[in-house]
């Protein structure tokens, strides 16, 4: 479809040129402005987009440029505030300016009159632009940052080369974050403490400990930091910090004192579900209106209550709201149980060590671990996405191959790059970033998938090293307005 916004700023182009306006122009200020030569319209796609004009504003003549956009916000999303080929701007003009703006700002700080095109074109060209806006809007998905403009023009290497080595910073900072979080758990552990973060008082001492390799080598310890980073990883973006939460309130070290028979799983169950508040209150409902399973986790939480004294959280914490079903954080907490119990009934950490020790080919041992977090849906939740409500479609997986490759590229390459290092295993710990170099993801997202959009470089979708450095790209330059510290925008802008 076509871009009313496209549209709408060649009329205005047009507009300027013929000067077919149906009054004197003046600035908001109420100066009024007499145009002496509309300019030469920029055939280029970057620059203002008519040059060498001449106006006259009040008593003084200007000789420069003139920049027209469709609404006044657009001359910072553009980044037309940044851009050095802006600062020989004498005008702006903007078909909308809602805020009644008197100027905007060049890169070098000079302050540039705006007019509001609006008041000087026939009553209804302001209507059908916001109009068709609308529905563009709604229809349209088009890329917003700031360099799209000219990202097709740039050599392919510059922006692969920078997309890279964002995604090895990334990935550096997930292991960063990893180890920081490892070594409060030691602290915590090796102090018998049983809380789920370093508390104020006990900063100061934590910050001046030195921790060495023997530090970390209880198993327990790393049960819990995995456990907290799958659970984290579970939560999808909107659960994501209440997962979390979760996982630190309830220690791993309570799932051990379980049991290992049939019903383990319904324990673990029925803990995390009470702990979480997603468990529905049974004692105050007829039996009608609750099934057997949920009555078996009700009585299974009298007696997890007594050896459980940590924090509960309540439904309230917990978002469902505009989630895929399978995405809820029901489904997501049966899957993260089936992981508890793999941790300690099938020794899943020790069995990943071994297969980075013993599998040579990259692309085999790919396989083996996305397989290892593939869970297929069993029991009660196999026809539940919450309580007490069965589903005609019904769950295939707790976890399918999209979710896996989250775990394996957010969770198990980064906790095991660390674990590797602690204890002197650098050719393990290279294999799990050239690992990281050729994964191959199932799947995207839609800030990756705009920023491919706008760098024109769709082909990094699927490349797991350079669609973590798009989103490190979005989140750390482009969100923040660091368009002149990131290697595209300083071409781009310069």
């Amino acid at each position: 479809m076509n871009n009313p916004p496209k549209i709408y700023e060649d009329k205005l182009h047009s507009a300027w040129q013929s000067q077919s306006f149906t009054k004197k122009l003046k600035t908001l200020t109420g100066d009024e402005i007499t145009v002496l030569d509309a300019g030469s319209k920029n055939e280029d796609t970057a620059g203002p987009d008519f040059k060498n004009a001449r106006i006259r504003i009040g008593n003084l003549i200007y000789v420069g440029d003139i920049e027209i956009d469709c609404e006044y916000e657009h001359w910072k999303l553009h980044g037309h505030n940044i851009d050095s080929k802006h600062n020989k701007v004498i005008l702006h003009a903007s078909l909308i300016n809602k805020q009644n703006q008197h100027y905007v700002y060049t890169k070098d700080g000079r302050r540039v009159p705006t007019i509001c095109l609006s008041r000087f074109l026939e009553s209804d060209f302001h209507y059908k632009y916001s109009q068709d806006a609308t529905v563009k809007n709604k229809l349209n998905n088009n890329c917003n940052l700031k360099c799209s403009f000219a990202a097709d023009k740039l050599e392919y290497d510059i922006k692969r080369k920078f997309v890279s080595k964002l995604g090895i910073e990334r990935f550096k900072k997930k292991c960063e974050r990893v180890f920081a979080r490892l070594k409060e758990i030691t602290y915590l552990h090796q102090l018998s403490i049983h809380e789920p973060v370093i508390k104020y008082d006990m900063r100061s001492d934590f910050d001046n400990r030195e921790f060495k390799p023997q530090d970390f080598k209880d198993k327990i310890i790393w049960q819990q930091l995995f456990y907290e980073m799958i659970f984290e990883a579970l939560g999808y973006s909107k659960n994501k910090s209440i997962m979390l939460s979760l996982a630190q309130a309830v220690n791993f070290n309570v799932f051990t004192k379980l049991g290992n028979d049939g019903e383990f799983v319904e324990r673990v169950e029925s803990l995390l579900f009470n702990a979480s508040g997603l468990m529905p209150d049974v004692s105050n409902l007829p039996e009608s209106e609750y099934s057997i399973y949920t009555k078996r986790l009700a009585e299974n939480w009298e007696n997890l209550s007594r050896i459980y004294d940590g924090q509960t959280f309540n439904e309230a914490d917990w978002h469902f709201f505009k989630l895929r079903p399978q995405n809820f954080p029901t489904v997501r907490l049966a899957g993260g149980v089936r992981i508890i119990d793999a941790i300690i009934h099938k020794n899943l950490i020790e069995t990943i060590i071994k297969r980075f020790e013993d599998v040579n080919n990259l692309e085999v041992l790919i396989r083996i671990l996305r397989s290892s977090f593939v869970i297929k849906s069993d029991g009660y939740w196999r026809n539940h996405y919450i309580f007490d409500q069965p589903s005609k479609e019904g769950v295939k997986y707790f976890i399918g191959v999209s979710r896996a490759d989250e775990l394996v590229i957010n969770v198990i390459l980064p906790v095991f790059s660390v674990y590797f290092d602690i204890f002197g295993k650098e050719e393990l710990s290279r294999k799990c970033l050239k690992i990281y170099n050729i994964y191959q993801q199932k799947s995207d997202n839609k800030i990756i998938r705009e920023v491919a959009e706008c760098l024109k470089t769709p082909e990094f979708l699927k490349k797991t090293m350079l669609s973590q450095g798009m989103l490190e790209l979005f989140r750390n330059y482009c969100s923040k307005q660091r368009c002149l510290e990131c290697e595209i925008g300083k071409i781009v802008f310069n």
